[in-house]
């Protein structure tokens, strides 16, 4: 069974950046789809980024995209989202998820092992 672990989080003021990370064990992710995805209060989780196996595949949300950068290294067993001009309306806690296929997705349920998630705040 495999643990996920994010970490990264903070309190930033707008137009400023954070580096998220996510550490899985127990089992590898080398040959499988990461997301992140995040959730703010009273809010469905959404999808922020995905990327394939060997980052071939990336796939953002329109929200994020030019602003955030999902990474992975395979010989760490972990997946990173660099988050650059940060807005208040990136508030929420963030989570990272494997699915066991070597597609992206952009859907929760599509993902088969989640993370506890990491906050972040963004202040105007």
């Amino acid at each position: 069974q495999v643990q996920l672990v994010e970490s990264g989080g903070g309190s930033v003021q707008a137009g400023n950046s954070l580096r998220l990370s996510c550490s899985a064990s127990g089992r590898t992710v080398s040959n499988y789809a990461m997301g992140w995805f995040r959730q703010a209060p009273v809010l469905e989780r959404e999808f922020v980024a995905a990327i394939s196996p060997r980052a071939i595949n990336l796939r953002y949300a329109d929200s994020v995209k030019g602003r955030f950068t999902i990474s992975r290294d395979n010989a760490k067993n972990t997946v990173f989202l660099e988050m650059n001009n940060l807005k208040p309306d990136d508030t929420a806690r963030y989570y990272c998820a494997v699915r066991w296929s070597v597609v992206p997705a952009d859907l929760p349920h599509q993902y088969d092992s989640w993370g506890q998630g990491t906050q972040v705040t963004v202040s105007s």
